[in-house]
């Protein structure tokens, strides 16, 4: 694959005229948080519910379990719907679906009813990232394509250091069910933001002729229509695929375990947890912008595109492994030390392994891969959860084969999607 030649003129800071594209990042990034601070309010009282409502190790994990599954699910009928609807309108109902099933947490006891609350949780927050990797398709030339994904994708981790932060106080002064309502709340005031701005790019009434002249600078895409049978038949959507099934475990057991993880390993209770949390996940948002300026930036260099972003995947993959030690650590520090760097190397990885998929395929297929390779990736992390409290209820808290797991899935995953896809290109034809 030859390296890439873009034009310079528009690449200078002031020849798109206007940025208009960085505003939508930032409202996606905004989606992101408010998206991360709802699916992270549970995980931080777990702890808390579990000594409180008696839930055994088993009970969380299908808890849990159930966000994965209706996330799953919802990936493949999002990814279609918002290629169909297009992601202003859908975008719009996924927000107002997951900050009403938010809050839906505090009506509910038992555990059959948090499974439902979950599972609606899941069911609307699965339009967050099938919208925003569309968006970037449609506001940026590929280019540019992965550090908005990192800049977006970033807001997962100020997400969950929002409510490391702000949960705590609000259960231990106001009660836990307070915590659901008020994070709930954020996200509608966040929709407000988002159709009162956000258009398309052509027709935008700020957008400037230069800057979409830039965001249309990559070679014409067809327009059109694809099946799932067509997007199936082709081994860059196994690639995909296969990439999040060995990966999206990995992140959920991270959101949903750590606090556990900590309170079984060091007795890091509901009041202390906010410290190690903030550093993992602030760890994670330097990791999830760097991934993908990197790749970025090797490929303005003159890397091809196929070498820029497996170079980046490598390096997110090798940056994992040591996490197998952290069940091993003496000291508190020493393992969130180690999860930090693990945290950080997902969110690289995750930056570059989104940015393939508009690598290799049209704008106007973008979701529904992405859906699809969701919703492979939420089944995994259903059975792994299932299998994580299955191991930590039969070795009473062992967490040492879970991390060994969680370890060296990234390497495994880098290899399938090498010998799937030598050469990332896009379909039908070879790449920049």
């Amino acid at each position: 694959m030859a390296g890439s030649v873009y034009p310079a003129a528009s690449e200078s800071v002031g020849g798109t005229g206007t940025r208009v594209r960085w505003t939508v990042v930032a409202l996606l990034f905004g989606a992101t948080t408010v998206n991360y601070i709802d699916r992270q309010v549970l995980g931080i009282l777990a702890p808390t519910l579990t000594r409180e409502l008696g839930w055994r190790e088993t009970d969380y994990a299908a808890i849990v379990s159930w966000f994965s599954v209706a996330y799953g699910f919802g990936l493949l009928a999002m990814g279609r719907f918002m290629d169909r609807v297009g992601v202003r309108v859908g975008l719009s109902l996924a927000v107002a679906l997951w900050s009403l099933a938010a809050m839906g947490h505090a009506l509910v006891r038992t555990v059959g009813g948090f499974g439902a609350a979950r599972a609606l949780l899941g069911l609307g927050e699965s339009g967050n990232f099938p919208a925003a990797v569309k968006s970037v398709a449609e506001w940026f030339p590929r280019r540019e394509r992965a550090l908005a994904t990192g800049i977006f994708n970033a807001g997962s981790n100020v997400g969950v250091v929002l409510a490391a932060l702000v949960v705590p106080w609000i259960a231990l002064t106001v009660g836990w069910r307070w915590a659901f309502i008020a994070t709930g709340t954020l996200d509608l005031v966040w929709l407000a933001a988002w159709l009162t701005l956000y258009r398309e790019p052509v027709g935008h009434p700020r957008i400037s002729p230069a800057e979409l002249a830039w965001i249309r600078s990559d070679p014409v895409e067809p327009a059109g229509d694809v099946s799932w049978r067509s997007l199936l038949g082709l081994r860059q959507t196994w690639a995909f695929v296969i990439g999040k099934v060995m990966t999206d475990p990995v992140w959920l057991f991270y959101l949903f375990w750590l606090p556990k993880f900590l309170d079984a390993k060091f007795g890091v209770r509901l009041a202390g947890l906010a410290g190690p949390l903030v550093v993992i996940y602030l760890a994670a948002d330097i990791g999830s912008v760097t991934g993908g300026w990197v790749s970025g930036a090797l490929i303005k260099r003159g890397w091809s595109v196929n070498r820029g972003r497996k170079t980046a995947l490598l390096v997110a993959a090798l940056a994992i492994v040591p996490t197998m030690f952290a069940p091993a650590a003496g000291r508190m520090w020493v393992a969130v030390g180690i999860v930090s760097a693990a945290a950080a190397a997902h969110q690289w990885w995750s930056a570059n392994l989104f940015t393939t998929v508009s690598d290799m395929f049209p704008r106007h297929a973008v979701a529904s891969v992405v859906g699809i390779g969701g919703f492979a990736g939420m089944v995994g992390a259903f059975v792994f959860q299932r299998l994580t409290g299955a191991v930590l209820e039969t070795t009473r808290g062992g967490y040492g084969p879970i991390f060994a797991g969680l370890a060296l899935a990234y390497v495994g995953a880098l290899v399938c999607l090498h010998l799937l896809v030598p050469r990332l290109e896009p379909v039908g034809g070879p790449g920049p």
